[in-house]
């Protein structure tokens, strides 16, 4: 390989999507999500390289440059997206981390094809990465990175940093792989978790299955020192801000607000189609209150953004099944001509059609049963520049420790999420702006850059910048 690498991300997706026109050129497109607004402006800032599945089966493409990165995609056959993304990656441990919501399968061809993807990716991070390099894996499809990666190059400085919540000893003890994946981290110089409690839980197993003595943030194995600590993700809130104030997404808000609401409040979700984002009890409580005529049609309107995801996977078609007829269920029973109580989108959004939502939207319902962070509850709170609107928040994100300010609710109490969106819509307007404004503080003073920079101090990152 001709050129090397002083920084290199590590993720299981690339940060682009490909179109194909009708021609059959080829093209890429920035993606939109959480960890690629994340990650995007500190690999651009570095002029790194990502590497990354380019989606898709089969030869990858050769690299590539774009947007101030170089991408470097690495191939999966069929096999392997089903048995190491679909099967490993998101039916065992997906589940099994989010407190095992849906039971996880654990299946040992499943988990062999993990094994194998992992080294496919950290055999090409070492030939990309410098001498000396920073290297940044990320996330729970590859764990087993950081340990491979270390056997090939015990010159690079090694972060690895999890996205989802880590679970507590007792759920992680029923992986039958649990000491090869603890390994796996283990081979990483930094281990960061969006919480302190996913650190916790890491040195408790760390204990348990290898008897280590962990101290402060840190544990010696093979020799080294390994330190783990919480580093709470965040957004690029000066992108947001942007974005918010362009006068045509602030026209195509009103837009929204007319055409989804009419003279209605609107409450607004965005979510992946994910049984961990608690979309059925959303709906749930929301069909309650225009039962019990807490609420009214004629004054207010529930807006579901829901992100197609993992469709091949069962239990993802059997969610998408059961939020599709109780949306039914409830225009059905409380709609009128022309003025239905849900409006269900399935379908992705780009980012300036979300801000538009976000600025058209009175409350935020924010609501997973488990999350590590969630991006959306942030990126709403930075599109509000007027400090205009409410944010109904789980207890069960990573954001409800940076956010008191929200309308905090244990999504499995349907009441208690009836009496929070209660709340959020009929709390004194003033009130509201002093809670946004401190949310606002908040996440402007702990935006994505300040999230990069910490993350990679505290890993001791050596002055990366371009290729050699």
């Amino acid at each position: 390989m001709s050129e090397q690498y002083r920084f290199v991300v590590v993720a299981n997706r690339l940060p682009v999507d490909e179109d194909v026109d009708e021609d059959g050129k080829r093209e890429w497109a920035r993606s939109p999500g959480g960890l690629v607004s994340a990650l995007h402006p500190t690999v651009r800032a570095r002029r790194g390289a990502w590497i990354g599945w380019a989606g898709g089966t089969g030869d990858p493409p050769e690299p590539f440059d774009l947007d101030g990165m170089r991408l470097h995609p690495i191939g999966l056959s069929q096999q392997e997206l089903d048995f190491y993304y679909e099967g490993e990656s998101n039916a065992t441990i997906w589940p099994l981390y989010h407190d095992a919501v849906e039971t996880p399968a654990f299946h040992r061809h499943w988990w062999d094809a993990y094994r194998r993807v992992n080294q496919r990716f950290a055999e090409a991070t070492a030939e990309l990465a410098a001498p000396g390099a920073t290297v940044w894996v990320h996330d729970y499809q590859l764990q087993l990175v950081p340990a491979m990666l270390r056997e090939l190059r015990p010159d690079l400085r090694i972060g690895f940093f999890l996205h989802i919540p880590f679970p507590p000893v007792e759920l992680f003890m029923q992986l039958p792989w649990r000491t090869r994946v603890l390994e796996g981290l283990l081979g990483a110089d930094l281990v960061g978790f969006q919480r302190p409690g996913g650190a916790e839980n890491f040195f408790r197993l760390t204990r348990t299955l290898l008897g280590l003595e962990p101290e402060a943030d840190q544990v010696v194995f093979n020799g080294r020192a390994v330190t783990a600590r919480a580093f709470p993700i965040s957004i690029d809130v000066a992108e947001m801000e942007h974005l918010a104030a362009d006068p045509h997404i602030r026209e195509r808000a009103k837009q929204l607000s007319k055409e989804l609401g009419g003279n209605r409040r609107l409450l607004l979700g965005v979510d992946r189609l994910d049984y961990t984002k608690g979309i059925e009890h959303r709906l749930k409580a929301y069909r309650e209150l225009l039962a019990e005529d807490r609420l009214s049609n004629q004054e207010t309107v529930l807006v579901q953004v829901a992100t197609p995801s993992r469709l091949r996977v069962a239990q993802y078609r059997q969610l998408r099944e059961r939020v599709e007829r109780e949306v039914g269920r409830i225009n059905g029973e409380f709609g009128e001509v022309g003025l239905a109580p849900v409006h269900y989108l399935f379908r992705s959004y780009d980012r300036e059609e979300l801000l538009a939502l976000y600025l058209a939207a009175d409350v935020m319902v924010v609501t997973p049963l488990r999350d590590g962070m969630n991006l959306v509850a942030k990126e709403y709170v930075a599109a509000r520049t007027d400090n205009t609107g409410a944010l109904v928040l789980s207890e069960f994100t990573g954001a409800a420790a940076e956010l008191p300010e929200a309308f905090g609710v244990n999504p499995h109490d349907v009441d208690g999420l009836k009496e929070a969106l209660i709340q959020a819509l009929r709390t004194p307007t003033e009130h509201l702006h002093d809670r946004m404004r401190r949310m606002r503080a908040h996440v402007r003073a702990h935006d994505v850059t300040r999230w990069a920079k910490d993350f990679l101090e505290a890993l001791g990152e050596r002055d990366a910048a371009g290729p050699c």
